[in-house]
């Protein structure tokens, strides 16, 4: 009876050593396989703290570039002002030289004025001479004959009333050629008023013309100058505004680098918190339903285009912080541990849950995490490898 027991234990425990043989090939065939879907990388902490850094490198570099542009521009801008202060001394000699050619310009139009009353007057009197003298011919042309004959017949007395008579004539002829004389010199001086006023109407259009000629000579460089020195001045206020906007936009990502360094701090603590914790048996984790399609298509969206085995290794982290005494004990408490997991932050893991896009494998491998396997020890994060980082590298993951 009781080789009967020992034989029936012996045959139990072969049949149980084949079926785990069994297990383990097919188990080494899986981990053997790979899978490629679209590559979700997972944004984690490190990476975004080394991109945090990046930018602020850059944005400093921007910064000192713009601070350079401000420095020059200001050179320009000073340069610029003292061309205009010296464009501006010149500018008030010329208001001084054009407050004098006003005067001239006063005087010259009274000097003109006054030239045409006179040429008005000496016309009035040459139309008066030249009226009497033409009546004084016209009377002596037509008498003339009738006169002699009546002073030298009609005359009664002696020969010296004839001779008054004759010096008579002779003032008569040289009275009219005293008016005649004064007529020539009254038009004489009308000529030469007339010169004089063409003379000073050519000077008054030359000093209108040099009073032009020194309001433009200087002002047309002055707007240019002030244009130029205005549009440095919107240019150098843009480029301040700038710098200003760099310099917060640097305090803001020394701000998130300050923020990011604390987080990847506690999650290294975490980390090696959690290796040092208290862990479950998975025997002790109960699983709810949903659960399985949770974890699948969250496998799905963080290492879809990765191998089975980086899958699996995807699967086994969120195991790990269940068994973990750090982080919530559920599947569903991991998952949706605020920013923890970039699929859900995004709304992928939602989209993907209401078309459960997770393929077989993603099932598979989330059954291997639930049973308690784990290909990446107690790791409890994972990202893309970046310089400084050391841990388990499975495909496009580093494990940690």
């Amino acid at each position: 009876m009781k080789n009967g027991i020992v034989s029936g234990r012996a045959d139990n425990f072969i049949v149980s050593f084949v079926k785990r043989a069994i297990v383990c090939m097919l188990t080494a065939v899986l981990l053997s396989g790979s899978v490629s879907d679209t590559v979700y990388a997972t944004e984690t902490t490190k990476k975004q703290l080394e991109e945090a850094k990046k930018a602020k490198q850059q944005s400093q570099s921007e910064l000192e570039g713009t601070k350079d542009d401000i420095a020059e521009m200001n050179e320009e801008k000073s340069s610029l002002q003292g061309q205009l202060n010296n464009l501006n001394t010149q500018l008030s000699e010329v208001s001084s030289n054009i407050e004098q050619l006003e005067e001239q310009i006063d005087d010259k139009e009274t000097d003109i004025e006054n030239t045409l009353m006179e040429l008005d007057a000496a016309r009035a009197k040459e139309e008066e001479q030249y009226a009497s003298m033409k009546k004084r011919i016209q009377f002596m042309y037509e008498k003339q004959d009738n006169l002699l004959i009546g002073t030298l017949f009609g005359s009664t007395g002696s020969f010296a009333n004839f001779l008054n008579q004759k010096g008579y004539f002779e003032q008569l002829a040289a009275y009219d050629r005293r008016m005649f004389n004064e007529y020539m010199q009254t038009r004489q001086y009308i000529e030469e008023k007339e010169a004089t006023l063409e003379e000073e109407k050519d000077q008054l259009e030359e000093y209108k013309v040099k009073e032009q000629a020194e309001q433009s000579r200087v002002s047309g460089l002055v707007n240019q100058t002030s244009g130029s020195i205005k549009q440095y001045a919107n240019d150098i206020s843009d480029a301040e505004a700038k710098a200003k906007a760099l310099e917060d936009q640097i305090k803001a990502q020394e701000a998130d680098i300050k923020n990011l360094e604390a987080k990847l701090a506690e999650e290294m603590r975490l980390s090696k918190l959690a290796k040092s914790s208290t862990w479950r048996n998975i025997s002790e984790v109960s699983f709810a339903e949903g659960d399985r399609a949770l974890l699948a298509n969250l496998i799905y969206c963080e290492a879809g285009s990765e191998p089975y085995e980086g899958k699996v290794a995807v699967g086994a982290v969120v195991i790990n912080r269940v068994l973990s005494s750090v982080y919530p004990d559920t599947v569903v408490g991991v998952i949706y541990q605020n920013k923890q997991f970039s699929p859900v932050g995004s709304g992928r893991l939602a989209l993907a849950l209401a078309n459960d896009q997770a393929t077989s494998s993603c099932y598979q491998a989330a059954d291997e995490a639930m049973k308690g396997y784990s290909n990446v020890g107690n790791c409890v994060y994972f990202r893309t490898p970046v310089p400084g980082l050391s841990g388990i590298n499975i495909g496009g993951h580093v494990f940690y």
